[in-house]
Protein backbone atom coordinates (compact mmCIF):
# COMPACT_ATOMS: atom_id res chain seq x y z
CA UNK A 1 0.00 0.00 0.00
CA UNK A 2 1.19 3.45 -0.48
CA UNK A 3 0.48 6.63 1.80
CA UNK A 4 -2.75 7.10 0.17
CA UNK A 5 -4.12 3.25 0.71
CA UNK A 6 -3.81 2.56 -2.90
CA UNK A 7 -2.85 -0.98 -3.57
CA UNK A 8 0.64 -0.93 -5.73
CA UNK A 9 1.55 -3.63 -7.79
CA UNK A 10 4.23 -6.64 -6.98
CA UNK A 11 7.48 -4.52 -7.15
CA UNK A 12 8.86 -7.06 -9.96
CA UNK A 13 6.26 -5.30 -11.59
CA UNK A 14 6.54 -1.78 -11.58
CA UNK A 15 9.05 0.24 -13.44
CA UNK A 16 12.21 0.88 -12.64
CA UNK A 17 13.63 4.52 -11.07
CA UNK A 18 14.54 6.65 -14.45
CA UNK A 19 13.02 4.11 -17.02
CA UNK A 20 10.68 6.20 -19.81
CA UNK A 21 7.69 5.03 -21.18
CA UNK A 22 9.44 3.99 -24.53
CA UNK A 23 11.60 2.20 -22.81
CA UNK A 24 8.69 0.35 -21.01
CA UNK A 25 6.78 0.02 -24.33
CA UNK A 26 10.04 -1.54 -26.08
CA UNK A 27 10.47 -4.17 -23.54
CA UNK A 28 6.74 -4.82 -23.82
CA UNK A 29 6.91 -5.22 -27.45
CA UNK A 30 9.75 -7.54 -27.07
CA UNK A 31 8.26 -9.59 -24.45
CA UNK A 32 5.00 -9.73 -27.06
CA UNK A 33 7.60 -11.08 -29.55
CA UNK A 34 8.90 -13.24 -27.35
CA UNK A 35 5.45 -14.43 -26.55
CA UNK A 36 4.84 -15.00 -30.09
CA UNK A 37 7.94 -17.35 -30.83
CA UNK A 38 7.17 -19.42 -27.94
CA UNK A 39 3.85 -20.06 -29.53
CA UNK A 40 5.69 -20.51 -33.14
CA UNK A 41 8.03 -23.12 -31.04
CA UNK A 42 5.09 -25.13 -29.96
CA UNK A 43 3.93 -25.12 -33.08
CA UNK A 44 7.12 -26.40 -34.24
CA UNK A 45 6.85 -28.83 -31.59
CA UNK A 46 3.77 -30.07 -33.12
CA UNK A 47 4.68 -30.42 -36.43
CA UNK A 48 7.52 -32.45 -35.30
CA UNK A 49 5.29 -35.12 -33.25
CA UNK A 50 2.64 -35.15 -36.29
CA UNK A 51 4.96 -35.67 -38.37
CA UNK A 52 6.53 -38.85 -36.24
CA UNK A 53 3.33 -40.20 -35.89
CA UNK A 54 2.55 -40.00 -39.59
CA UNK A 55 5.56 -41.69 -40.32
CA UNK A 56 4.94 -44.75 -37.54
CA UNK A 57 1.19 -45.03 -39.04
CA UNK A 58 2.95 -46.28 -42.35
CA UNK A 59 3.93 -49.09 -40.85
CA UNK A 60 0.19 -49.98 -40.56
CA UNK A 61 -0.15 -48.96 -44.12
CA UNK A 62 2.76 -51.27 -44.97
CA UNK A 63 1.31 -54.08 -43.34
CA UNK A 64 -2.23 -53.64 -44.85
CA UNK A 65 -1.24 -53.28 -47.75
CA UNK A 66 1.00 -56.61 -47.92
CA UNK A 67 -1.69 -58.15 -47.05
CA UNK A 68 -4.05 -56.86 -49.71
CA UNK A 69 -1.43 -58.69 -51.80
CA UNK A 70 -0.47 -55.28 -53.04
CA UNK A 71 3.23 -55.68 -52.46
CA UNK A 72 4.52 -53.85 -55.08
CA UNK A 73 1.97 -50.62 -53.41
CA UNK A 74 3.67 -51.87 -49.97
CA UNK A 75 6.80 -51.48 -51.20
CA UNK A 76 6.63 -48.11 -52.84
CA UNK A 77 5.31 -46.63 -49.68
CA UNK A 78 8.27 -48.34 -47.57
CA UNK A 79 10.86 -47.17 -50.04
CA UNK A 80 9.35 -43.91 -50.78
CA UNK A 81 8.04 -42.64 -47.58
CA UNK A 82 8.92 -44.47 -44.36
CA UNK A 83 11.96 -42.68 -42.91
CA UNK A 84 12.29 -39.99 -45.18
CA UNK A 85 14.08 -36.38 -44.46
CA UNK A 86 11.42 -33.96 -44.10
CA UNK A 87 14.22 -31.48 -45.40
CA UNK A 88 17.74 -32.57 -47.42
CA UNK A 89 19.75 -34.20 -44.24
CA UNK A 90 17.01 -33.98 -41.68
CA UNK A 91 14.31 -35.21 -39.61
CA UNK A 92 11.92 -32.81 -37.61
CA UNK A 93 14.17 -33.54 -34.31
CA UNK A 94 16.72 -32.10 -36.33
CA UNK A 95 15.03 -29.27 -37.32
CA UNK A 96 13.77 -28.50 -33.78
CA UNK A 97 17.26 -28.78 -32.35
CA UNK A 98 18.87 -25.94 -35.14
CA UNK A 99 15.76 -24.08 -34.11
CA UNK A 100 16.24 -24.08 -30.87
CA UNK A 101 19.79 -23.69 -30.48
CA UNK A 102 19.75 -20.81 -32.87
CA UNK A 103 17.06 -18.74 -33.37
CA UNK A 104 15.21 -19.61 -30.47
CA UNK A 105 18.37 -19.10 -27.97
CA UNK A 106 19.27 -15.72 -29.67
CA UNK A 107 15.52 -14.46 -29.09
CA UNK A 108 15.70 -15.24 -25.73
CA UNK A 109 19.10 -13.92 -25.26
CA UNK A 110 18.14 -10.49 -26.48
CA UNK A 111 14.88 -9.80 -25.19
CA UNK A 112 16.80 -10.84 -21.34
CA UNK A 113 19.53 -8.19 -22.33
CA UNK A 114 16.62 -5.69 -23.04
CA UNK A 115 14.56 -6.82 -19.47
CA UNK A 116 18.25 -6.28 -17.51
CA UNK A 117 19.39 -3.61 -19.38
CA UNK A 118 16.17 -1.25 -19.14
CA UNK A 119 14.39 -2.73 -16.54
CA UNK A 120 16.98 -3.77 -13.78
CA UNK A 121 15.55 -7.75 -15.13
CA UNK A 122 12.31 -6.89 -14.20
CA UNK A 123 9.03 -8.36 -15.63
CA UNK A 124 5.84 -7.30 -17.23
CA UNK A 125 6.29 -4.02 -16.40
CA UNK A 126 4.54 -2.69 -19.48
CA UNK A 127 1.86 -5.45 -18.67
CA UNK A 128 0.88 -4.16 -14.98
CA UNK A 129 0.89 -0.70 -16.09
CA UNK A 130 -1.79 -1.18 -18.41
CA UNK A 131 -3.65 -3.01 -15.67
CA UNK A 132 -2.99 0.02 -13.59
CA UNK A 133 -4.71 1.97 -15.99
CA UNK A 134 -7.92 -0.46 -16.37
CA UNK A 135 -8.71 -1.78 -13.17
CA UNK A 136 -11.40 -0.60 -10.65
CA UNK A 137 -9.46 0.43 -7.65
CA UNK A 138 -10.84 -1.34 -4.69
CA UNK A 139 -13.28 -3.69 -6.10
CA UNK A 140 -12.25 -7.06 -4.86
CA UNK A 141 -11.72 -8.73 -8.21
CA UNK A 142 -9.19 -6.02 -9.68
CA UNK A 143 -6.48 -6.25 -6.83
CA UNK A 144 -3.44 -5.00 -7.87
CA UNK A 145 -1.46 -8.56 -6.93
CA UNK A 146 -2.62 -11.35 -4.93
CA UNK A 147 -2.92 -11.02 -1.07
CA UNK A 148 0.09 -12.94 -0.65
CA UNK A 149 2.32 -10.73 -2.53
CA UNK A 150 1.86 -8.14 -0.73
CA UNK A 151 3.98 -5.36 -2.59
CA UNK A 152 7.16 -3.49 -0.98
CA UNK A 153 5.99 0.08 -1.03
Amino acid sequence: MTDSGKQLPASRHRRPDGASDEAVAAVGKMSEALETIERARGHLYSFHQLTGHADLALDDVVKLLRDAGRDDLAEEVSRQMRGRNVLPGRWTFQIVEEYDEGYYAEFHRVSTLLHEELMEGRTHVFEAEMKERRRTAGHPAHQAAPDHEAPAT
